[in-house]
């Protein structure tokens, strides 16, 4: 019986393996639909949108609780004028700047702001744009440093043929795909106990003249720590003391560079830092817009090469473009103006200092745990880290707890370290706005239980099938 053929009848009529079909409900389904759909070939006759809504809605709660999720760094929540914001203009093309230029003009407003914010010379005369996430972003800043660097290498008469990047071994995949894509050498700087971030230790070992720039992370995925930006900055200014070699630097701020500015305004890691050319983040993390938006400015028009920018008139007008993208809806950028309207400066200021808070307060308790040892504390964007103590037990390690707390609904995933620290296993908690101190207090008594348990054996718990549930 082909799967055309069984699609109709009812489960119980079929002596065979269902696993390809969906199978709907009697109470939904109406008068001459079908009662089994199949799941990898478009049906071929039309059903109600009802039905249609409920397949698809019953599917999705088979999804983890997005609250529990303490693995993302990803908003979860926005408030009821957000979410109509967001269905009235999910149609609008972000692209098309002819056909709507307030969003246009929103967009610009927003990226200026960005600038103001990270302490721009003269925030007019910066220049930027959104993006579908800070990965998009970073292309775009490793892009530019690579583009420059070969600009300047011509001019000089010099080869362009082994473009190099420095980057933390902690850094985000997406600056692997960047170095990937972009036929460009990275150079990781190995992270370890001593250094737990990129900090300008041994840079000189690194940088050479074909290096196009150096990334420094404000708030390392694995671990959530910042790197000290005028730390590597100071290192690369005696680098060009000794060797003429002139390396800018690109800041991943990816979840930092929206907590530091309202946290820790004293900090200085933007634009304050001469050697930093370009800043990126995501609007969807600590700025608190949903998925699907980041930012990237450059510290003025000629930190971008003019080759990057592209004109198209076929949509009306003769519009300037700059994304990897092309068609993209404009409702997220619309959402990152309603989120700096509502919220203004110390709207923000309080939002994060409050997960800030919850941060520290959990790696307080986590700390208390005869179990684990810090990794960090949470000091710098709400997010931190711990180990099992040395010589606590042979009997379970962090992916057994983390495998126990997903029973429970918690997402808090264990992983290994990166290269030089590979042995090395944490857990990680991400704080978002939404989880509040009686959800961080639920979710200490549920480790408590869980370490109890555990600690409670008296044999070793199975091994098999361990690792992270994750990519960083």
């Amino acid at each position: 019986m082909t799967l055309d053929e069984r699609a109709g009848r009812f489960p119980a009529d079929l002596d065979e393996n269902t696993n390809d079909m969906i199978a709907l409900n009697p109470v939904f389904t109406r008068p001459g639909e079908a009662s089994l759909l199949p799941k990898f070939r478009m049906p071929k006759g039309e059903s109600l949108p009802e039905t249609a809504y409920q397949i698809i809605h019953d599917e999705a709660m088979l999804d983890g609780n997005a609250r529990l999720n303490l693995a993302t760094f990803v908003g979860t929540w926005m408030d009821d004028h957000a979410a109509r914001l967001f269905a009235e203009s999910a149609d609008k093309n972000m692209i098309d700047k002819d056909e709507y230029p307030a969003t246009a003009a929103i967009e610009a407003r927003c990226w200026q702001m960005l600038a103001d914010l990270w302490h721009a010379e003269d925030p007019e005369n910066t220049i930027g744009t959104s993006t579908i996430g800070s990965s998009e972003a970073c292309m775009l800043g490793g892009l530019a440093l690579k583009r420059r660097w070969e600009a300047r290498r011509r001019a000089e008469g010099k080869p362009t043929d082994r473009p190099n990047l420095i980057l933390s071994s902690a850094v985000q995949v997406c600056w692997e795909k960047f170095c990937n894509y972009w036929d460009v050498e990275a150079r990781y700087v190995p992270i370890s106990e001593e250094h737990r971030v990129l900090d300008g230790h041994d840079l000189d070992k690194y940088v050479d003249e074909n290096t196009i720039g150096v990334v420094a992370i404000m708030g390392v995925t694995y671990t959530g720590m910042y790197e000290p930006v005028a730390q590597i900055a100071a290192a690369l200014d005696k680098i060009q003391a000794d060797t003429g070699l002139d390396v800018k630097i690109h800041v991943d701020g990816a979840s930092g560079a929206m907590i530091a500015p309202f946290c820790q305004p004293d900090l200085e890691w933007d634009f304050r830092v001469d050697r930093v050319a370009s800043i990126n983040t995501s609007g969807h993390k600590y700025g608190l817009v949903y998925p699907g938006i980041g930012w990237i400015v450059w510290r003025d028009r000629e930190a971008l090469p003019e080759q990057m920018i592209f004109y198209v008139s076929y949509l009306g007008g003769n519009m300037p473009t700059l994304a990897l993208n092309f068609s993209r809806p404009g409702s997220q950028v619309l959402l990152q103006y309603y989120m700096f309207l509502r919220l203004g400066w110390e709207g923000y200021r309080r939002v994060q200092q409050n997960s800030l808070d919850i941060a520290q307060y959990l790696a307080g308790k986590i700390a208390e745990f005869d179990a684990f040892e810090l990794w960090n504390d949470g000091a710098d964007i709400p997010v931190f880290a711990w180990r099992m103590r040395p010589g606590h037990t042979d009997n379970w390690n962090l992916y057994h707890l983390s495998d126990r707390l997903r029973q429970k609904g918690w997402l808090v995933p264990a992983y290994p370290m990166p290269d030089n620290l590979t042995d090395v296993t944490v857990q990680r908690i991400v704080v978002r706005n939404g989880l509040s101190f009686d959800l961080a207090n639920s979710l200490v008594e549920d480790i408590r239980t869980e370490v109890e348990f555990l600690d409670g054996l008296t044999s070793p718990m199975p091994g098999a099938g361990q690792g992270p549930h994750f990519h960083h």
